[in-house]
């Protein structure tokens, strides 16, 4: 196996994509306690001969699942958001300009 130092730019790579998997995970966690802690306190609060199958009680699980979906591309779809390469893009523009000044 090779021997990777922690300095290289791969291990640093690969550690912040862990961190964004754990931050997916985490997030993913609490959207669904979340929702169903708010499920059951709507479903306690129905009146007799209500149904809890209305629009009103699925718009923040809907919202936030796009949310969720948004998260998932942005963290297991390299490039998904700016390009795959922004961020080089983005600190050369940014080291070029310095230089200039």
């Amino acid at each position: 196996m090779e021997n990777i130092s922690k300095d290289d730019f791969r291990y640093k790579e690969a550690e912040r994509q862990v961190k964004r998997i754990k931050r997916f995970y985490v997030f993913v966690f609490i959207y669904i306690v979340v929702n169903i802690f708010i499920f059951l306190i709507n479903y306690r609060e129905l009146k007799p001969g209500q149904t809890i199958w209305q629009l009103k009680y699925f718009l923040l699980p809907l919202f936030w699942g796009i949310g969720v979906i948004v998260s998932a591309m942005r963290t297991f779809i390299p490039g998904f958001m700016l390009g795959s390469n922004w961020e080089a893009k983005k600190i050369k523009e940014l080291m070029d300009k310095e230089k200039r000044s």
